[in-house]
């Protein structure tokens, strides 16, 4: 049976919007490397009863309770409070840890304020989770029901201090309490471009049915669509082997239209392979307003960019668009004295079909050129982009043949 976690962070810095709340996202990665699933996260502001609430749902409802955040000093540090009335608990001092907190002010040549006492209160029956670096000692409780137990890990909220107390200590105290021997959790992704999610899902029906084993979801960011192969197992090569099978279907199934994997992006790819075929490259953009030029140039040591011009008043419309595109492209690839060149036209309206925006891409090449139009809609953010990436998918492809 999957041992499942809730992750709760606490802060008003973090529901007013003020911090991003990174240290969620970076336990519910730790967790999911030994097999547990995160079926929660919750952020809750400094207010008590929210606290207890989130504290209270919590328990009731996962193996593993993850919380970071206040366990300060100071009066809006609520989270020993909140558990111990979650739980329906008293608070107990522990002079130990209170020594060594006064110890920690000493060694600073700091007297203790009197509120710093509070860090050595913990709910009865709750074991210490040292912090080397920091006043703020976390709590371990396990806790019961009639039907269920759960066990709540609570850290602060400073990332340093709480990665390394989850390194010492929390991390192997999981791995303890998990029921068989323990398991490892691997995320495989699949980098596509050129067709829509739904298109993709309908071409995917089994692959991503719920129950399913390994799970595949799917996430899309400016038409880039990700598939997330998920798998657990004893050790890399049973997840690896357990993937392997769809990973492989997926392929048979979309082909080329996979074009990466892991943080690939186009632009890493299109670079690849022109450092494989040793080719340069010419851009002349104007709807893409440089991005397809600044993609590649950020990548580290790219050096195939031969030259790069942006030409607003640039249009390629009416009837003849296609043949004064395709003749430019070719024009550049001369005077660039490039192996490729591709030309980004301006975004234009035909007067015939439906009217619907289009940008005349031309990629020149040393057989020819291959002339595109490519629609231009869909939501304003990330039309820019997607552009860029058709125009880079252009390129793609043609190197996968030429």
């Amino acid at each position: 049976m999957t041992t499942t976690a809730e992750i709760i962070a606490i802060g008003d810095e973090l529901t007013s919007g003020q911090r991003l709340d990174t240290n969620s996202q970076w336990s519910s990665e730790q967790l999911g490397t030994i097999g547990v699933r995160v079926l929660f996260h919750t952020t809750v502001a400094d207010d008590i009863n929210s606290n207890i609430a989130a504290f209270h749902n919590a328990v009731r409802r996962t193996d593993i309770v993850i919380c970071t955040g206040g366990l300060g000093p100071t009066a809006d540090d609520l989270t020993r409070q909140s558990i111990a009335e979650a739980i329906g608990l008293p608070l107990i001092q522990d002079d130990e840890v209170l020594s060594t907190i006064e110890a920690m002010f000493s060694r600073r040549d700091r007297v203790m304020p009197e509120r710093n006492v509070v860090q050595a209160l913990f709910p009865e029956g709750s074991l210490v989770i040292p912090n080397p670096h920091g006043t703020a000692p976390g709590i371990d409780l396990k806790v019961s029901f009639d039907d269920r137990s759960s066990r709540i890990f609570a850290l602060p909220g400073v990332p340093a201090e709480m990665k390394e107390m989850w390194n010492d200590t929390v991390f192997p105290r999981i791995v303890g309490s998990l029921p068989g021997p323990p398991t490892i959790t691997t995320h495989n992704r699949i980098k596509c471009f050129g067709i829509g999610e739904s298109d993709l899902e309908q071409r995917l029906p089994d692959i991503i049915r719920r129950g399913r084993i390994p799970t595949v979801g799917i996430t899309v960011s400016k038409a880039t669509i990700t598939l997330r192969i998920t798998a657990s197992g004893a050790n890399e090569e049973e997840c690896h082997a357990i993937s392997q099978p769809t990973v492989d279907t997926i392929h048979e199934i979309l082909g080329d239209l996979v074009f990466g994997y892991g943080d690939d992006e186009l632009q890493h790819v299109v670079a690849q392979q022109l450092e494989n075929t040793n080719q340069t490259i010419a851009i002349q953009e104007t709807a893409t307003h440089g991005l397809l030029t600044q993609w590649l140039t950020e990548l580290d040591n790219f050096d195939k960019l031969t030259t790069a011009s942006i030409r607003p008043r640039q249009r390629y419309d009416g009837e003849d668009a296609t043949t004064r595109i395709t003749n430019d492209a070719v024009e550049l690839r001369s005077a660039s004295q490039s192996d490729l060149a591709i030309i980004m036209g301006s975004i234009v309206t035909p007067l015939h079909e439906d009217g619907i925006p289009v940008v005349h891409v031309a990629l020149a090449h040393e057989d020819g050129v291959i002339h595109r139009t490519v629609n231009y809609t869909g939501h304003p953010d990330i039309l820019v982009a997607r552009t860029a990436k058709q125009g880079l998918d252009i390129i793609r492809h043609h190197l996968l043949t030429g």
